[in-house]
């Protein structure tokens, strides 16, 4: 399994779109529990969120797409853009120190 993080930024003025969508949503984080590393919003200097983060295991980048799109936020509308990129933790409190 590799890690990927996903960011994913919202289209302007997402919360009722959001809020319209979160009980599918956290039901089909549940689902998924087992190929999310971590997972939460983004939010902005005055706390709105704007976007999210989702740190997925998975075996490949198609997986990784397929599970990210799988997201009824995403069927949802609430993202206007995002990326999806391999990703190591190299270093910090969740990794227990560096791993060189």
């Amino acid at each position: 399994m590799s890690h990927f993080a996903v960011i994913a930024w919202d289209v302007p003025d997402s919360a009722s779109v959001r809020d319209a969508a979160r009980g599918h949503h956290f039901a089909h984080i549940e689902r998924i529990i087992d190929k999310v590393a971590v997972a939460g919003p983004l939010k902005d200097a005055g706390g709105a969120i704007v976007g999210s983060l989702v740190m997925l295991d998975v075996a490949d980048a198609a997986e990784a797409e397929a599970v990210f799109k799988s997201d009824p936020y995403f069927d949802a509308g609430v993202w206007a853009t995002w990326t999806i990129n391999p990703f190591v933790a190299a270093a910090g409190e969740w990794v227990g120190g560096k791993i060189w």
